[in-house]
């Protein structure tokens, strides 16, 4: 009977599907120094003041306890302790001068430590580092963004470095045991997304007109001081009474002070390691966390590349999707997404333009995935449905796994898909390399389920990525398992295509 030398793979076999069997979990050592304020104003005088009625001696050695017990876990602790209390001096006595010792105490009490990882690593996403000198022959530099969970659920963004081999394994740089968080600057904002921004909120469009009437097309912070100390100045509509308008005011009086501190700059010295960088949330808007960064190497039309990352913002009731910009990984500009269409999670952009138009993926509606096009990276209006659930391990929902990549075959996605018992798996599709509206292939098993041990965690049955990346043929797949740690896979790039195309 004739057997035939290589038989061709069924369409519903799995791809092959290399697992480091590596896990990175979350490490509770990993601590922030953040402001600590108990009990507000009057609370913090209280404490104030028990901290100066000590002697000398009493303070001396509290501060030499801090120090000894805190300056081997946080570089340069005394300057953070300095800078802390003078945010503090509207709290202090009036003409109170204060000794060395004295601020530097003040501030220790009104710190406290965060632990960034102590519920979860997860998420990860992956691209090329912006510096690839001195890599050896066949490896790559990778920079990967983590989603760290900490204490009250509360997320950020985490980074890690290291080399991809010509074998596609990734070797990881030291992990500092330093954690630092920038100061946060405010740019000039462009007036057209601030008013986006508050007509996506459904604020009525009269008060929202009248507060920027005044305004530049770009402006900075400072110029909105005296635009929100007279809002009676906006007028009032003849269809509302004027108790309908003073609340209509101070509601976009607040919701403007929400908007405007969403678009801001963060910076970190060159000196400080990859993995001591961490993008703490900074905005109102973001105060319950920073989630799921998708980070993208985007090419210009130009051929010049810098890096967008699309997340999630929290804030404990409503979410608002936002845009990274960077180019070096050192400075940072966080903003919102604007548009009818820009209130979703899950939204991951092309690594170039489409004819011209920016292009993104989502999840308009929670069930589907979406395709966008916009001429403007951070508007977006319209969209139309990509792919529905058809298979059994996604009838739930279907999404993205980070960025599309682009391939000789076409424009490879990895998807998510929700199925019984809220089980996640990494499915794939190949789109048009021209007009990624059309689907020209879709695997019909999951390119990755949980494995047994990879079941529990704080989200059980759960595989899930924000990016990946093609190295020397390999796609190289990082994953979270159940929402706690992380790891990485590895996939025969022609194995994976010949089965999207066949």
């Amino acid at each position: 009977m004739h057997q035939e030398a290589n038989p061709q793979p069924a369409a519903t076999d799995p791809v092959p599907v290399h697992r480091s069997g590596v896990y990175r979990r979350p490490d509770n050592s990993r601590v922030l120094l953040r402001p600590f304020l108990p009990g507000g104003d009057e609370r913090a005088r209280e404490i104030i003041g028990r901290i100066l009625a000590n002697s000398k001696m009493g303070m001396a050695r509290g501060l030499r306890n801090v120090i000894k017990r805190f300056s081997h876990t946080h570089a340069d602790i005394d300057s953070l302790f300095s800078k802390r209390c003078a945010d503090l001096q509207h709290l202090l006595p009036r003409g109170t001068e204060l000794t060395p010792t004295q601020s530097l105490l003040i501030g220790a009490y009104f710190t406290s430590e965060f632990s960034l990882q102590s519920a979860a690593l997860f998420n990860p996403s992956i691209v090329p580092h912006p510096n690839q000198d001195g890599v050896p022959p066949g490896a790559l530099r990778f920079v990967m963004s983590l989603r760290a969970t900490g204490e009250g659920h509360i997320s950020s963004i985490e980074f890690r470095g290291g080399l991809i081999s010509a074998e596609g394994e990734l070797d990881f740089d030291p992990v500092s045991p330093w954690v630092t968080t920038p100061e946060i600057q405010y740019p000039r904002q462009r007036r057209a997304d601030l008013v986006a921004t508050l007509l996506d909120l459904e604020f009525d469009s009269h008060f929202v007109d009248a507060a920027f009437s005044s305004l530049d097309e770009e402006f900075e912070m400072g110029d909105l001081v005296e635009i929100l100390r007279h809002p009676e100045h906006w007028g009032c509509p003849v269809d509302k009474s004027p108790f309908e308008c003073e609340h209509e005011r101070k509601a976009v009086k607040e919701a403007i002070l929400w908007a405007v501190q969403g678009d801001y700059l963060v910076e970190f010295s060159s000196s400080l390691a990859l993995s001591e960088r961490v993008i703490f949330p900074a905005s109102p808007s973001e105060r319950s966390g920073i989630e799921d960064a998708r980070f993208v190497r985007f090419f210009d039309d130009d051929g010049r590349s810098r890096y967008y990352a699309t997340y999630t913002a929290s804030d404990g009731k409503s979410i608002m999707p936002q845009l990274i910009e960077t180019e070096d990984f050192l400075n940072f500009r966080l903003r919102p997404l604007h548009g009818p269409v820009a209130r979703n999670k899950g939204m991951a952009l092309f690594p170039r333009k489409i004819d011209g138009k920016y292009a993104m993926l989502g999840r308009q509606g929670g069930v589907n995935l979406s395709i966008m096009f916009s001429d403007d990276v951070l508007y977006w209006s319209e969209h139309e449905t990509l792919l529905k659930p058809r298979e059994t391990w996604e009838y739930v929902q279907i999404g993205n796994c980070g960025s599309p990549i682009e391939t000789k075959a076409g424009w490879l996605v990895l998807t998510h898909g929700v199925g019984a018992v809220r089980n996640y798996s990494i499915g794939a599709v190949l789109l048009d390399i021209d007009d990624p509206r059309k689907v020209i292939g879709r695997l019909r098993e999951p390119l990755l389920e949980p494995l047994e041990h990879e079941r529990d965690g704080y989200v059980p049955n759960v595989v899930y990525s924000c990016g990946s990346l093609i190295h020397n043929g390999w796609l190289v797949l990082p994953y979270a398992v159940s929402d706690h740690a992380t790891t990485s896979a590895l996939v025969r790039l022609d194995e994976l295509l010949a089965r999207l195309t066949s």
